[in-house]
């Protein structure tokens, strides 16, 4: 470096500095990161609110079940008794084994159905009481309309309720044509516990309805409590006669 050379000539400039934008219009941070912004995510319950929600597919049904164990048994027993019924000649030729299986699995069904799946999916139950004076009939009990059945739950339980006496309706008439008498019991008593319970339950479904109608219109929470409390009906005449009572 020379003597007779300024010293200021020596030192190289510094790069041209950016113009900042005014502070209302900048949207950039001070330390040049890119802000981060949280948006919600449109993600919501898997539990089904109303029919349209409900995704298709097994696996999606019983993910927005409220009850996916009770919704399980009641599909269980029922496939479970027509497979055995279908597919057992192909395993073996013993008619009492096949009976007393098919009868144990109808059984386990119509328990389950009438005390347990019912009364978990649905908010129904009924079963048969005898009076003091020996008249029989048939009592129902609802859930309180105020907590509604998930739509789900709802909707496979009236379908397995209505759907599978058909397949027994189905099964009887190529029994019949194919001249199967021995097993006509096994069909007979198979739609005997089916259609029980879908009377029972289509009877229980109206009666809870009639109930509800008639506590809106009287304007109150009566009938023993509503709110809260377990609503319960007894039909003396038509439901009597149906079962045979």
């Amino acid at each position: 470096m020379s003597v007779s050379q300024p010293l200021l000539d020596t030192i190289e400039a510094d790069e041209p500095s950016v113009p900042h934008a005014s502070n209302l219009t900048s949207t950039q941070p001070k330390n040049g990161r890119t802000p981060v912004v949280l948006t919600p995510t449109a993600r919501t319950s898997q539990m089904a609110t109303t029919e349209g929600d409900a995704e298709s597919g097994i696996g999606a049904i019983f993910r927005q079940s409220a009850h996916p164990l009770a919704l399980f048994f009641l599909y269980f027993f029922r496939i479970a008794a027509i497979t055995v019924y279908v597919l057992s000649g192909w395993f073996t030729n013993n008619y009492v084994l096949t009976t007393v299986i098919v009868v144990v699995l109808l059984a386990m069904d119509f328990w389950n159905c009438r005390n347990v799946s019912g009364r978990t999916l649905v908010g129904l139950r009924f079963w048969n009481q005898v009076d003091d004076d020996g008249e029989s009939y048939w009592v129902f009990e609802s859930r309180d309309p105020s907590r509604p059945a998930n739509p789900v739950d709802s909707k496979m339980f009236w379908i397995a309720l209505y759907a599978f006496p058909a397949l027994w309706v189905a099964l009887l008439i190529v029994s019949l044509l194919k001249l199967g008498f021995s097993f006509i019991p096994i069909v007979v008593l198979a739609l005997v516990f089916n259609m029980t319970n879908v009377i029972g339950f289509t009877y229980a479904d109206r009666d809870a309805k009639q109930k509800w109608a008639n506590s809106v219109t009287g304007g109150s929470w009566g009938l023993g409590g509503i709110g809260g409390q377990i609503l319960t009906g007894a039909v003396k005449k038509s439901v009597g006669r149906v079962f045979g009572s």
